[in-house]
């Protein structure tokens, strides 16, 4: 028998559904909620949650190899996982990671109306975030590490940098519930079909990897640090990277802020 039933893929499905449904309502205004600026802030509330739900699952992994003994153990589903040093390593990157997201309540409509967007959430997050997440499904996912590991993480990445800027956080979620959902439905897809993928189960592998995205985001935290302090802003109240060339293409993209009920004050 396939199913998926762990905590993870439940939690992990309705969080993104609920990140979807609430960056809908910011970008359609839909609602008190879809005008209120407080609720500007809830891009940053969703991701962080699904970050840490990510990083519970990380440290659930440790907690069978520095507890239990186990270096590799076997999950609800049947899935076999590496554990040890190298979920510790990648939890505390995606500890680190929710702390590189800057300008909270800097999210906008598009001018269309298309995009949802966050002109702050530069390259400079979604590398160090890439790199976190793949490196999260190669240690908690290995037999889903290409598709929601490496093929989803491209698709938003890949528009971000050529036509989207600004819009990556949107498609990231959408992408992430779609997958979620299908894979909830169709769990033989990646686990039984012609398409299924293996992992190697590495250590060596997967402790590199691990510390790859801790050094990714532990220098993307200290860059952060650095423009704050040189633009003396608050990172999280206002936008740190203001001035850049993805900044200033994201921030053209946005509806004019007297069509915008959320700054009217």
């Amino acid at each position: 028998h396939i199913y998926q039933n762990s905590w993870f893929h439940y939690a992990k499905v309705y969080a993104a559904l609920a990140g979807c449904i609430g960056f809908m309502m910011i970008k359609y205004k839909w609602g008190k909620l879809g005008r209120a600026h407080w609720f500007r802030a809830w891009p940053f509330v969703i991701v962080a949650i699904n970050i840490l739900i990510a990083v519970g699952s990380d440290f659930e992994s440790a907690y069978h190899f520095f507890a239990l003994g186990e270096t590799t153990w076997v999950t609800s589903e049947g899935a076999t996982q590496l554990a040890g040093w190298n979920n510790v390593f990648n939890g505390i990157a995606g500890i680190i990671n929710i702390f590189c997201m800057t300008g909270w309540w800097s999210v906008y409509a598009s001018k269309d109306e298309a995009d949802m967007l966050w002109p702050d959430m530069t390259w400079v997050y979604i590398i160090a975030y890439d790199i976190w997440n793949f490196c999260y499904t190669y240690n908690c996912l290995p037999h889903h590490a290409w598709y929601c590991g490496l093929a989803l993480l491209l698709a938003p990445t890949v528009a971000n940098f050529f036509w989207n800027k600004g819009g990556w956080i949107q498609n990231r979620a959408y992408t992430l519930a779609i997958w979620c959902m299908f894979a909830q439905v169709f769990p033989a897809f990646q686990e039984k079909s012609v398409f299924v993928t293996h992992s190697t189960l590495n250590p060596t592998t997967a402790t590199v990897v691990s510390v790859m995205a801790l050094v990714a985001n532990v220098a993307a935290i200290v860059y952060i640090v650095y423009r704050a302090k040189k633009l003396g802003v608050n990172p999280y109240k206002q936008d740190v990277f203001k001035g850049t060339r993805d900044w200033e293409q994201a921030t053209a993209r946005r509806e004019p802020a007297e069509n915008d009920p959320a700054l009217q004050a």
